[in-house]
Parts: structure tokens; sequence; C-alpha cells
């Protein structure tokens, strides 16, 4: 049995893993911490994990001394896992960090859309983006993941089936739409909070969310993409999932469509998270609500091609892409306490 800990375990992702975990054969957290909840028990804040193996642990302060050489999931805000990577890191330790602390590699980009100034530069170079279906040899190998935002995992794992035809696509666009805990986090605020929310639906963070350099960097990684790429997301009236819908602006040369399909179903027969569809009208997030699954379909109409995906925000875009990308680091098989 592999100890872990966990960082920042309250809140809607910390939940997730910690969800994920109770079943989990060689995986058991010992360490998890939240200021917030600091001397509780997991089963006083999570009462649905009380009769689980992890109810009577008990959160720590983030101050609270890491038990020597663990395995850490970090959970943390963006700042708070700036720093706790490079001490985490120097401790010789595994890390896979969900925080964006770590994503983008030009540190320009990273001020502009974080909002403060990269300390650590010279670790980027050390960690491996946890996109598990496209980077799985290099994580199986690293002890620094920096997992995907939620949104570019709705969106890089379908483009990455159309990646040898995407070199001299003029441009990309992507409508997504995000229950509110992917949007929100955990502590509600004006904005996100349930009676702002309800009845209503509206454009957030547009031509400016974070997650932009993120699917560019990593598209032009592994297709050589270099044309115009717009992002605009969504605030749904739910909690839970991700849909996102994307639009290939085609040159004059575009694939065949009978012809990709039988590439994509080739390609994830052995993926074990990801689904091709039929039609996009398929697509919905009741599929993939409480699942590590990423669905996907498309339909082609002159130069446009339109695909369709959806996700579960909380575990495939975090809790479950980081559990699957820690079993692959621990060695063991990626889809242990997924299924």
């Amino acid at each position: 049995m592999t100890e872990i800990a966990i960082l920042g375990a309250g809140g809607f992702t910390g939940k997730e893993l910690l969800r994920l975990l109770r079943d989990h054969s060689f995986i058991k957290p010992v360490h998890i911490t939240s200021n917030a909840y600091k001397g509780k028990k997991v089963k006083d804040i999570f009462p649905e994990l009380a009769y689980s193996k992890i109810g009577d642990l008990v959160f720590q302060s983030h101050q609270e001394k890491i038990p020597s050489g663990i395995p850490v999931i970090l959970a943390t805000p963006n700042q708070e896992s700036m720093e706790l990577v490079h001490q985490l890191f120097h401790e010789n330790r595994i890390i896979v960090d969900l925080s964006g602390a770590y994503r983008l590699d030009s540190l320009l980009d990273f001020q502009k859309f974080y909002g403060f100034e990269h300390k650590y530069p010279e670790l980027l170079k050390h960690k491996v983006y946890g996109m598990t279906e496209i980077y799985r040899e290099q994580i199986q190998k690293t002890r620094l993941v920096s997992n995907p935002g939620c949104y570019p995992t709705s969106i890089l794992i379908p483009l990455y089936y159309f990646r040898k035809y995407l070199a001299g696509v003029r441009a990309i666009s992507i409508d997504s739409k995000s229950g509110v805990s992917g949007a929100g986090g955990r502590v509600e605020d004006g904005g996100f909070s349930f009676s702002n929310v309800y009845e209503n639906f509206r454009a957030y963070k547009v031509l400016q969310h974070q997650h932009e350099p993120e699917i560019l960097q990593y598209l032009k990684d592994f297709s050589g993409f270099s044309g115009d790429l717009t992002f605009v997301p969504h605030l749904l009236p739910i909690f839970r999932g991700i849909l996102s819908t994307i639009f290939i602006h085609w040159n004059d040369v575009l694939p065949n469509d009978k012809e990709l399909i039988t590439e994509i179903k080739q390609q994830i027969q052995n993926e074990p998270f990801v689904r091709f569809y039929d039609t996009p009208e398929s697509i919905d997030l009741r599929k993939v609500q409480q699942t590590n699954y990423c669905d996907f379909s498309f339909r082609t109409k002159g130069k446009t091609t339109v695909i369709v995906c959806a996700i579960d925000n909380l575990v495939k875009g975090a809790a479950g892409q980081a559990l699957q990308n820690l079993n692959l680091m621990l060695g063991y098989e990626e889809t242990e306490g997924l299924l």
C-alpha cells in the first residue's frame, strides 16, 4: 500500500480525490490538509465518506509537516502551489500539481494570465503536462506532473486525434460551457453563487481566460498548429460537467470524414477513458458525470468541422486525471480506482 498526502483536500477537487481513493487497492491517503477544516474528520465534512477507510482521517493545517518521502497531490491555489512544488521537488518527492502554476512555459503568458511572477522557472523543464492520453510515456518517467486544466482536457483530447491534419489549419474556435464547480471553485462569490447561476447563463473571461494559452501551447506541441485560436468559456446553471464545441476552420485541404473516423477508432481502441460516438448529438453531460470518461464526436460541413466533447470537470478534468497520472507514476494500472 502506497501512502500519500493531499494538500488542499477540503475543496471540490480534494473531495473527489478522497471519494476515488476510498476504494483504491494500492493507494491510501494518510495526510490531508485544509486550514478551514483543521482538526475535523473527513466524515464530519463529507458525510458520504463516513463509512469508508478514510472516514476517520483528520484534516491537518497546511503548515503541518508531511510524512517523509510520500507522494503528494496538490489541490492548492496557484501561488501556494508554486511555492510547494519548489519545496517538495527538492525533497525528491513524486508530485501531481492540480493548479496552473507549472502548466505554461512562457513566463510572459504566465504573468499576464495568472497575475504574478513565476519565481521558479527552472522547474518548468522538469514537469510533464499530465494529459495522460497524449503524454503517457513521459508521465511514467517523471516525478512532477502538472495536471491540465478542465477546459483544456475537454479540448485537447479530441483535437489530439486530428493532430496530423492541424498544422495548416487557419483557425480553431472553441465554445466551452462549465458547471459552477469548474468555474467558481469551492468558495462562492457574487458571480458564481447559486442565486446568480440559477435560471441564468453567461460568458465569462472572454478572450482573457488563463486556459487559452495552455490550450494553444500544447496544441502546437503535438500538432504544429499555427493558426488563430479563440476560446470563450460560459457558465452553466448546473454543478458539474463541461461540454465543449470546437470549430475547425479548414483551408482548401481537409480530411475525409470516413477515413478520419476509422483512424480515430483505431487510435482509441486501447484508451480506457476515451469514447467516440457516431454523432455529435449523442454527446451529453449525463453520460460522463461522476466518471473519468471523455466522450466526443464530430461532423463536417463544407470547410468546417464541429467537434462536441463532454467530460466531468471534477473527475476527468481534475481529480480523476490526477489519479490516472499518479497510478502511472507509481507503476499501477492507470484505471485503478477509476472504473
